[in-house]
């Protein structure tokens, strides 16, 4: 059944304890948004995910999205839930004022994102992906450009989108052949096929605004030859409503496994009207700046599906009965125990919630920092806020989607087989979680990325904005009567990843297949260590606050508990990652291709 209370008291202890002393200090931009103010926010984000989203949900996925004659409709429902979407001003949350945003703070963004995309992840792409695409035209586009289309972008009035894969190139965006031949005006004539683009063609919006990759007639070979550029799907008239058709139709829509309230689109783009985003040949730039902000939001539907899946898992295990417990009769007056009392059943729902708690709190942390690399006045502290952006981006990307999946998947187990039935709705958040493991790069690709760019990088300097704070909060408190055991645990994991960068720094200069062969290891060892922090932080936060004789000793009990669980259950992988990257490359690339 898909049931849903967002986990507001927990936001509310990321946000306001767990990441005070994070090295990001005060922004005095943000300190308008007090605790009282961010609250309010998210409790009416709450109620908008909960009321207006979730009962659109599993409706969306048996509709779907059609196409006819050109047009695609998007599900029953939700044209007028995405009209009060954007009334609300959900749109503009953390948009710049300048366009018409509310100038939020990232955290409190991440965490409103996390509330859609547990109540709706189709839904959330709609505007995801707007909010992606305002940030490449803000960052790069000319003045113009910015002043014609970011105020209706942000208003949630027009949308947008990122074209980049083609169907012989995937991933290998150098081998696209989409073309732009300038008009000597400024303008370009962008002619290609594209496919796999979210939220493509729609009903929502009055405009869609794409950001197109192709390249121009004196390209480059490769990634050095991608130019971006700005297409609307309707050429905007004088005064700044959609006029004629710009040449951008709908070939097909794509039919998925999931996330099918979601409009997936093939487009061709014929002769379209289009403008450069930076400059020519440097495209690959630009949208990165959008990709990077994607990688992030879409871990965190990664986090959002496994809440919302750990959430129907405990309904289901308190409601269903079946057996009786191990250590005696807890339900006499009925037939049978309800299933939550069984060892196996808590062991995947303590898992789906140290997963999401502990995906959570790394949320917190990488979105201080967005706000830190936007509003900081201090020069180390916008770099090193930049650098931990850059280091934990493809962490967050691949490790929440990887575990959101995965509770995807226990909460299908807990059902039973009911849970294998479309009607209890749990099966839906397997295949819509299954996709973002995917999109934007595959979870590989992020984990070569972090090895192969981010590691390197000037240095090795990006590893000092992770590596400096938990080490230090280690030797702070790994003598602390009552948690020595936890903090050994998280020191010996600590070490396991200090060890592997060797590893891979050594091998990999000598031969890259090696760092290849570590990089999914690797990443799930240093997405193992943030969340270990993470859990050790809030261990030390709550038995603060019993010490105190906190009102809220239920929470922080729990969180303590929840913490030992991560520490006894959990942690323990990363010596398997560990073993596993110091094996080396030997065996998995042993078998000749036709050996296979």
């Amino acid at each position: 059944m898909q049931v849903y209370e967002a986990p507001l008291r927990d936001m509310k202890f990321v946000l306001h304890e767990l990441h005070e002393d994070d090295g990001f200090g005060g922004l005095e931009a943000l300190e308008e948004f007090s605790p009282d103010l961010v609250d309010a926010v998210l409790e009416e984000a709450a109620k908008v995910a909960k009321d207006v989203l979730l009962p659109l949900n599993r409706s969306g996925d048996i509709e779907g999205c059609t196409l006819e004659n050109g047009v695609v409709r998007t599900p029953k429902g939700f044209k007028e839930a995405y009209d009060m979407f954007r009334e609300g001003g959900w749109c503009a949350l953390a948009s710049d004022p300048e366009w018409g945003g509310q100038g939020l703070p990232e955290t409190v963004n991440k965490m409103t994102e996390e509330m859609i995309c547990s109540t709706n992840l189709s839904f959330s792409l709609y505007p995801g992906l707007t909010h992606g695409a305002t940030t490449a035209i803000e960052g790069y586009a000319s003045d113009e450009l910015k002043q014609a289309y970011l105020p209706k972008m942000v208003e949630g009035t027009w949308s947008g989108t990122m074209c980049l894969t083609e169907p012989h190139c995937g991933t290998d965006l150098g081998m696209l052949r989409t073309k732009a031949e300038p008009q000597g005006d400024g303008s370009f004539k962008v002619s290609g096929a594209k496919i796999f683009i979210s939220a493509g063609e729609h009903d929502l919006t009055e405009n869609i605004i794409h950001l197109v990759l192709a390249r121009l007639p004196d390209a480059p070979e490769g990634v050095k030859g991608i130019s971006l550029l700005l297409v609307p799907k309707y050429l905007p008239k004088e005064d700044g409503t959609p006029g004629q058709a710009n040449g951008v139709s709908v070939a097909a829509i794509e039919h998925k496994m999931g996330l099918k309230g979601s409009a997936t689109c093939q487009l061709n783009f014929d002769g379209s009207t289009g403008w450069l985003v930076g400059k020519p040949h440097k495209g690959m730039e630009a949208m990165f700046t959008m990709m990077n902000t994607e990688r992030v939001s879409v871990g965190v539907q990664g986090l959002g599906v496994g809440e919302a899946a750990y959430q129907a898992a405990v309904w289901y295990a308190k409601d269903r009965l079946q057996g009786r417990s191990l250590s005696g009769v807890k339900n006499p007056k009925g037939p049978a125990d309800p299933i939550i009392v069984h060892p196996d059943v808590r062991r995947m729902l303590m898992t789906m919630r140290a997963y999401n708690e502990g995906c959570r709190a790394i949320t917190g942390w990488v979105a201080r920092a967005l706000d830190a690399e936007k509003h900081a006045t201090d020069p180390a502290v916008k770099q090193n806020a930049q650098d931990f952006i850059a280091l934990m981006t493809p962490v967050v990307k691949a490790l929440f989607t990887d575990l959101g999946f995965e509770s995807a998947n226990l909460a299908v187990q807990v059902y039973g087989g009911h849970g294998y039935i479309a009607e209890s709705g749990v099966e839906q958040y397997a295949r819509d979680a299954r996709i973002a493991m995917i999109y934007e790069g595959t979870n590989g690709i992020q984990a070569l990325d972090l090895v192969g760019r981010k590691l390197p990088a000037h240095m090795g300097r990006y590893l000092r904005a992770f590596f400096h704070p938990v080490a230090a909060f280690i030797e702070a408190h790994k003598d602390d009567e009552g948690t020595e055991p936890l903090f050994k645990a998280l020191e010996q994991a600590f070490g396991a990843l200090q060890l592997s960068t060797g590893t891979i720094a050594q091998k990999g200069l000598k031969d890259p297949e090696e760092a290849g062969a570590a990089a999914t290891d690797y990443l799930r060892l240093m997405g193992l260590v943030a969340m270990g922090h993470c859990f050790a932080k809030s261990v030390v936060l709550a038995r603060a606050k019993l010490a105190e004789g906190s009102a809220e000793a239920g929470f922080y009990k729990a969180k303590i508990t929840t913490a030992q669980f991560f520490f006894d259950r959990i942690l323990p992988q990363a010596t398997a990652a560990f073993l596993a990257i110091k094996s080396g490359k030997a065996s998995m690339m042993a078998l000749d291709a036709d050996e296979f």
